[in-house]
């Protein structure tokens, strides 16, 4: 059974997605719809952790609760491996490009990077879902601990003073150990932004939308549901404000403060939705929203792949049609910050236009 506010809240996080990463060329977005550098929170630093949040709501409404624990293990591990290689394939598509010089080069395996969005995806899922399999009442338990530990080993394993630092973090240290320097983010020093480690902390992210979802599967979007969310969201953004003192908010580390005030955001943001679509049943963009939430990760994957096309797709030998539309094009129309993101909005439309598609058909992608 599909919920309408958690079906708007999964549309609206992935069209929030789409905008961020499609950001046309010829001008530096608008600071909220850029990542923080390093420390510090901004609105696109609050979609991805989000989009984890929504996957978790599903895993309590899934049926593959009730499997016996050998057939759901192995349903948990076919769906792993196939949200990784996803990524894997996103990470080397279209297998060439052209370098500076607008020359053709193929994209060997030797260079692909191992690590990105789907593959933390992919270990979040199987960390979470293995979690909430085997101890559903005590996950918030489980999830605290896990939070409170991450804190305590990147703390103390790291060298004295470097422990929330590019080069001398915790995860940059296991990520350098265990995957070969070419198979690493070369687009932010070296440092791998969707690391090994940073798995745990971003595992409580989905292990929070199951329990979110859970209350809700057992109690519904009631009154008292919408006030509990609210006054939990309060305390969470109160204990980042405490927290964030000694362990700053930072989405590239994925700090446990950076956790908990996500969190937050999300359950205000989904008692918000519940409230005005569910609660005052108005139906403002519910559509729209409930479009794209039906089949978020297929519309995520065919965005991806068609802002790929268009990195690729060479106007001239040194200029790409993205960076050509991008400037020539919509900073024409509106120059600056404004144009990039005009350029967004109408990539968007046309990743909508391909999920409308999809709603029209009744085509359910699940991956």
């Amino acid at each position: 059974m599909r919920n309408v506010s958690l079906d708007i809240f999964r549309g609206l996080i992935i069209f929030l997605m789409i905008i961020v990463n499609s950001q046309g060329a010829g001008s530096d977005p608008y600071p909220i719809l850029d990542h923080a550098e390093w420390f510090g929170f901004t609105l696109a630093d609050f979609v991805f952790p989000s989009f984890l949040f929504i996957m978790g709501c599903s895993l309590a409404y899934s049926k593959a609760s009730s499997l016996q624990w050998n057939e759901y293990f192995t349903k948990v591990a076919k769906r792993t491996l196939i949200l990784f290689a996803i990524g894997l394939f996103l990470n080397w598509f279209p297998f060439f490009l052209f370098n500076k010089q607008g020359l053709f080069e193929w994209k060997y395996f030797e260079n692909l990077r191992f690590m990105g969005v789907f593959q933390r995806l992919a270990l979040c899922y199987f960390l979470a879902a293995i979690i909430v399999k085997a101890s559903p009442k005590h996950s918030i338990i489980v999830g605290s601990v896990m939070l409170v530990g991450y804190w305590a080993a990147v703390m103390l394993l790291a060298p004295q003073g470097m422990q929330l630092t590019r080069e001398g973090n915790l995860g940059t240290m296991i990520d350098n150990f265990i995957i070969p320097k070419s198979h690493l983010y070369r687009g932010d020093n070296g440092f791998e932004p969707e690391g090994l480690l940073g798995t745990i902390p971003a595992s409580v992210n989905m292990i929070a939308g199951f329990i979110c979802a859970r209350y809700v599967r057992n109690n519904g979007f009631t009154t008292e549901t919408l006030r509990k969310f609210l006054f939990a969201g309060f305390g969470l953004l109160i204990l980042t404000s405490l927290w964030s003192v000694q362990y700053p908010v930072s989405k590239k580390l994925w700090t446990s403060s950076y956790v908990i005030l996500t969190i937050g955001l999300d359950l205000f943001l989904l008692a918000t939705l519940a409230y005005v679509y569910e609660v005052k049943n108005i139906k403002i963009a519910s559509e729209f929203f409930q479009i794209f939430g039906r089949n978020p990760l297929a519309i995520y994957v065919f965005s991806l792949l068609f802002l790929k096309i268009l990195l690729v797709w060479r106007v001239e030998p040194t200029v790409s049609l993205h960076k050509f539309l991008g400037e020539q094009v919509f900073q024409k129309v509106w120059a600056g910050a404004g144009g990039s993101l005009l350029f967004a909005l109408c990539f968007t439309l046309i990743c909508f236009l391909f999920a409308l598609w999809l709603d029209r058909k009744k085509i359910i992608i699940k991956i």
